[in-house]
């Protein structure tokens, strides 16, 4: 998932989406990115678990699933207590 959120375009999409559900219309010019490459995009961010479609008439709007960032959250909370006590305990490796 970091991977998925990694790529500037996909981020900016994301942190628009946080805000409204918006269709790829909305999107393109939010970002002034081309509607085919939004619509990559969005298919990476769907098929991560980030977003969920809702068919309106003739388009279809994306919204942002919080929970998927909630999981991702618990997973990097989890790492940074672990790198925190390995800190605290002075553990290492011997060569």
């Amino acid at each position: 998932m970091l991977r998925v959120l990694a790529d500037p375009l996909r981020a900016r999409i994301v942190g628009l989406l946080a805000g409204e559900a918006l269709c790829t219309c909305h999107l393109v010019e939010e970002t002034g990115a081309r509607q085919t490459n939004i619509s990559n995009h969005l298919r990476v961010l769907k098929d991560s678990g980030l977003v969920d479609t809702e068919p309106c008439g003739r388009f279809t709007y994306y919204r942002l699933r919080p929970e998927a960032l909630d999981v991702l959250a618990a997973r990097l909370g989890d790492l940074a207590d672990a790198a925190r006590a390995a800190l605290t305990d002075g553990r290492k490796r011997p060569c």
